[in-house]
């Protein structure tokens, strides 16, 4: 993977201190936001064993949520009680025994409840970072930018609807040269559990690892894997029984089953290229956008059907490798076509519902920017591998209230609330 290298490393620019997530995204009832995170809290940290944790963990997502500018632990801790608030949530952070995955169960199921996900979203998250010391930072290639960043990477699996997303967990990726280093690996106290892994296994198994376990019910699966070995991704969820609809690039060769483009043979060819051969096969859909304006548009799409090369995995079952695929290409009239190329074991789902869950990665990039970022999601600062997943588990609470104390207009008047 190439980009331009940074000559320097460069901290993240300070952010300049901004209203509360509770400012600018509560709803016109003032105590929605209040309601929302007592009953959220209450399911969340039903886990904890002592009720001083359960305190500590209300305190800090209401912190999350309240503190103006970075979400440091010394900042939260000067809205919820000072020094010794501050000394008593390090502690619940970065040293407590309390176990973050039986949270992260509860967050999933309680907006399976309350906000039922159309899809399941894998989404990365790059966190860039001044110095070495925090758990996984490395000099990584982050395509949002086009640079070589000092940062941490890491998968998040959301949680999404058109109307709203939220993370409910997250996987750490970690370089080798972290894996392989014993003295860094025991100063931040990561795992002998945690093994090497590509970035396409960190996404699966972010993914899978919760399904596996979690009791969720089951929805598509979808993810940007221009990134990644995006054949491979396909075929692990595919093993695990996982539909899943995945971007990928216009560079990845793929097959054409029987005659659907003419002229087309057996042999691999660029995706971008079975697709701009079925240019005549293209229908318009109607779609809406996630965005606030909430507006129709209209898209022109192609779905081809299509099978994967010979492949390197040979660990995936062989009936899952010859299953067809179906190649859906979307764009707009007077543009380049295609302009977006998705792969989908979902062969019979009908090609608008498929641009629809498709656009759901762009909800959660709005969610992210809006909400996620907002409530402090990358602001952890400590070294250990435990205290950084304590702090996006709770993020990712604090990202849930915000998210659904946000309510639409109508749902506001419905409530008897006052604009």
């Amino acid at each position: 993977m190439s980009g331009v290298a940074l000559h320097r490393r460069t901290a993240r620019p300070a952010r300049p201190a901004r209203p509360s997530v509770s400012a600018v995204s509560a709803p016109a009832c003032p105590e929605t936001q209040d309601a929302v995170l007592a009953e959220l809290c209450a399911a969340l940290f039903a886990s904890l064993p002592r009720s001083d944790q359960r305190r500590r963990g209300e305190a800090y997502v209401r912190g999350l949520l309240g503190t103006q500018g970075r979400k440091s632990i010394r900042n939260i801790a000067a809205l919820t009680g000072g020094q010794a608030a501050e000394q008593s949530l390090h502690h619940f952070i970065s040293s407590s025994t309390w176990d973050w995955i039986p949270v992260r169960r509860a967050l999933a199921h309680y907006l399976t409840r309350v906000s039922p996900p159309h899809a399941w979203v894998v989404r990365p998250m790059v966190i860039p970072k001044a110095g070495d010391n925090s758990v996984g930072v490395d000099r990584r290639f982050c395509p949002a930018v086009g640079q070589v960043l000092n940062a941490q990477e890491a998968v998040g699996v959301w949680a999404a609807s058109a109307e709203r997303s939220t993370p409910v967990n997250w996987r750490l990726h970690l370089s080798d040269a972290w894996l392989e280093d014993g003295l860094r690996r025991s100063q931040a106290a990561i795992p002998d559990s945690v093994r090497p892994e590509t970035l396409g296994e960190c996404t699966v198994e972010a993914y899978a690892g919760m399904m596996r376990d979690w009791g969720l019910p089951l929805r598509p699966l979808v993810l940007d894997a221009r990134d990644m070995d995006a054949p491979a991704a396909l075929l692990r969820l595919r093993a695990c029984g996982v539909p899943a609809m995945a971007r990928v690039s216009h560079s990845l060769r793929l097959t054409v089953s029987g005659q659907a483009v003419p002229g087309r043979g057996a042999e691999a060819l660029p995706a971008h290229q079975i697709l701009g051969a079925a240019r005549d096969m293209r229908r318009p859909v109607m779609w809406r956008d996630h965005g606030p304006s909430r507006v129709v548009r209209t898209s022109l799409i192609a779905a081809v059907r299509v099978g994967l090369p010979a492949l390197r995995t040979a660990a995936v079952p062989g009936p899952a490798r010859r299953r067809e695929l179906l190649l859906l290409g979307v764009g707009e009239n007077g543009r380049r076509w295609p302009a977006e190329l998705w792969l989908t074991d979902l062969v019979n789902v009908p090609p608008a519902a498929l641009v629809r869950l498709g656009k759901l990665l762009d909800r959660v990039d709005r969610d992210f920017t809006e909400i996620a970022d907002e409530v402090g999601i990358r602001d952890f600062a400590g070294r250990a591998f435990s205290g950084w997943h304590r702090h996006v588990t709770l993020a990712s609470a604090a990202h849930a209230v915000a998210a659904l104390a946000g309510r639409p207009e109508e749902e506001r008047l419905r409530l008897g609330c006052v604009s």
